[in-house]
């Protein structure tokens, strides 16, 4: 049997990690073949709830699950993990303004980071899902200098999945027909989803919709999907927040099939497209297959493009100014 991953998971009692965690501990994300001990971080008001999922858990009997610890120390999550999900973040509240939230969960994922410093595996791999997703991630990379900032990522997973959904309705065909989506920027209404060089079944996106559709129905859609669920179901995005975690964290861990590629947020070095250094921003990526991976490059950029793609990146600029302080 292979030596257990270490998997972190704040929010462990959220709504995204019930959905979540069951997916991890059948190996629906690291392999069938790949034990693993969950180490879950909760906030003190919510681990009599945690304790409730660590009964589930427990009761499920997963041949793969070798320990489960539950906690409301990060240091303790956090010790010797090689995964790590930070999926917990504050929510908005009644009045709260984007400052706001950006500057509480900005006190959370600062400490999160230093803990990371400290306390994980230093071939670790850290994902982050709580929003503002981008930011955050920056911030927990910024708040652990002793590991690599590529080592952190934020999840567009979700949007791409998105957008893959709606492409594949509008052409009557399946999902897995999709290839070649991209989605750009922040994991915002002001993301860029973009089929500029997506194929549907091997023919060209572009010859089979509209431009128009593309311009305003289909980036209007992706772009205030989140919204509509919680309009429809009076809650935030779960399962498919989970789902889409659970596909990110394959795409890092397999070699990305020759041709194709993906969406996440990666720390931009300030070299391709024209997005500055110093942010954390959705890109097409290729995985290596070992947890490396490279920024697909050297795609053409339309006008409309570059135009949607600056409005994410001021956007991203602005969030960075409002946490710079936290920035180490």
């Amino acid at each position: 049997m292979k030596q257990p991953v270490r998997v972190a998971v704040t929010g462990a009692a959220g709504q995204i990690s019930y959905s979540l965690l069951f997916s991890i501990a059948s190996g629906r994300m690291l392999g069938a073949d790949q034990p693993v001990i969950l180490q879950l971080l909760e906030i003190p008001p919510a681990m009599e709830a945690l304790y409730g999922v660590v009964m589930e858990l427990d009761d499920c009997a997963f041949p793969l699950v070798q320990e489960v610890i539950a906690t409301d120390n990060p240091d303790v999550a956090f010790k010797d993990a090689e995964c790590v999900l930070l999926v917990g973040s504050r929510p908005r509240g009644p009045g709260m303004e984007r400052k706001d939230l950006l500057e509480a969960n900005a006190a959370i994922f600062s400490v999160q980071g230093k803990s990371l410093n400290d306390n994980a595996a230093k071939n670790v791999r850290v994902l982050v899902v709580g929003n503002p997703a981008n930011t955050n991630c920056l911030i927990a990379q910024r708040n652990a200098p002793d590991i690599d900032p590529r080592q952190f990522t934020a999840m567009t997973r979700l949007d791409h999945n998105r957008a893959m959904s709606q492409l594949a309705q509008k052409t009557g065909k399946h999902v897995n027909d999709v290839k070649g989506l991209a989605i750009w920027g922040n994991h915002s209404a002001t993301q860029y989803p973009d089929i500029a060089h997506a194929t549907v079944a091997g023919e060209a996106a572009s010859g089979l919709v509209d431009q128009a559709w593309v311009e305003g129905e289909f980036i209007t859609t992706v772009q205030k999907r989140g919204a509509a669920i919680i309009a429809a179901r009076g809650k935030s995005s779960a399962a498919s927040a989970a789902s889409a975690c659970i596909d990110h964290v394959k795409n890092f861990h397999n070699k990305t099939p020759e041709g194709q590629y993906f969406s996440a947020a990666v720390p931009s070095n300030g070299e391709v497209y024209g997005i500055p250094a110093g942010l954390m921003y959705s890109f097409p990526i290729r995985s290596h297959g070992n947890g490396d991976y490279e920024i697909v490059k050297d795609l053409q950029l339309s006008d409309f493009a570059k135009e949607k793609m600056k409005i994410s990146t001021d956007e991203l600029l602005a969030e960075r100014d409002i946490v710079k302080d936290l920035l180490t």
